[in-house]
């Protein structure tokens, strides 16, 4: 920058510099009024300076013009890449939402000054998550790309987003940053039952408005996406039995109406659905939101025999638990004689496929092999107690 005054050249005029930085930023040449800087300028530090220069005469220090003012504006080169403060990002969206659908709308920040070129001119772009979403190069909004994407089949998805400047343009900076999607439910999943049939044993002993068993079904959604609600859709069974919805657990507790006897009806055959409570009616072509399966119950005969100390037992084992791992004992009194020995055994027409084994002394109930409950959560076996020598 050179100053502008009469000065012929001769060395007659002597300027001096004072304002921001001058004597350390800036310096300016006696003689001629030329002022440099002495060092690289940071426009994103300051963007501006504000100094006076004086032209005094050399030999009586007089003013020989009036002090200048200078403003000395810094230009704006690209050397900020854009930036995620506040990355990475954590977003959500409904699996099976239509194709198109916002997600999050992203935003980088670039310390260039934005009313000069393109040095702030930022373009968006995926670096990874396609081909299951797509991003607004002006925006930073991002969107779902394909439809049908389901929870149960990926629940979530880690994206890369990259900010350019220069618009984009080739030799432009950039800074990406990471958004973490998640796919929330929805009730898009009917309830299954893991079987078709299922056989319950009840003895004609068993208390009116006593639980008897339990049944479930499964439902791979979650929350009230997967609450039901269950029923006993057989005239027959509904005369006899009762079923109500257990919603911490989701089962459905059986228990008996009327007494039983077993010299009159020796089985009973019940019609049992559970039907999703919470619909969604989008998802209405994915139904029926309900499923059935059959419960045998056999009515057992009580002639003077031994008597459990309940009237059904609940136990519990851990899954992937080696054979023989112990899981429960039941106990049973012959009621003719307190004294008297028992022997207990499991009906091998309602033993859980096999897996259990009973000590016929102790009544003490084991497993016969690796259990899974993914396959099968729970199972209902028939346990035999009788007095020895009978």
């Amino acid at each position: 920058f050179s100053t502008v005054s009469h000065d012929k050249g001769d060395g007659s005029v002597r300027y001096l510099l004072s304002g921001e930085g001058a004597g350390t930023i800036f310096t300016i040449n006696e003689v001629t009024g030329d002022i440099h800087a002495t060092r690289s300028l940071d426009r994103e530090k300051k963007n501006h300076y504000v100094l006076h220069a004086r032209a005094l005469d050399r030999l009586t220090g007089r003013v020989v013009e009036p002090e200048s003012e200078f403003i000395i504006k810094v230009q704006d080169v690209n050397d900020n890449a854009p930036t995620f403060p506040d990355g990475p990002f954590t977003a959500s969206v409904p699996e099976m939402a239509d194709i198109g659908t916002s997600v999050f709308q992203i935003t980088a920040t670039d310390a260039d000054d934005p009313t000069y070129g393109n040095s702030a001119r930022i373009a968006y772009s995926l670096l990874q998550g396609q081909p299951f979403f797509t991003i607004d190069p002006k925006n930073g909004v991002i969107r779902t790309a394909l439809a049908n994407m389901d929870r149960e089949t990926r629940e979530m998805y880690s994206i890369i987003v990259q900010a350019k400047d220069m618009a984009g343009s080739v030799g432009g900076l950039s800074g990406s940053t990471t958004v973490n999607i998640t796919l929330t439910d929805v009730n898009d999943n009917p309830p299954r039952f893991p079987q078709s049939n299922y056989q319950l044993y009840v003895p004609e002993s068993a208390q009116v408005g006593k639980a008897v068993g339990k049944i479930k079904a499964n439902d791979d959604d979650l929350g009230v996406n997967a609450e039901m609600a269950y029923r006993i859709t057989n005239e027959d069974g509904a005369a006899m039995f009762s079923i109500a919805t257990d919603s911490d657990k989701r089962e459905g507790i059986i228990s008996l109406g009327k007494p039983l006897d077993y010299e009159k009806k020796k089985a009973y055959s019940l019609s049992i659905e559970g039907e999703n409570t919470h619909l969604d009616p989008r998802f209405s072509h994915l139904g029926p939101f309900r499923d059935t399966t059959t419960l045998k119950i056999i009515v057992g005969d009580v002639d003077e025999a031994p008597v459990f100390t309940m009237d059904y037992y609940i136990m519990d084992v851990y899954e992937n638990a080696l054979a023989g791992t112990h899981v429960g004992m039941v106990t049973a009194q012959d009621p003719d004689n307190a004294r008297g020995n028992v022997r207990y055994s499991i009906d091998s027409s309602a033993n859980g496929e096999g897996l259990f084994s009973i000590n016929a002394n102790s009544g003490l109930i084991t497993t016969t092999a690796s259990l899974d409950r993914e396959l099968v959560p729970w199972y209902n076996i028939t346990v035999k107690a009788s007095e020895v020598g009978k």
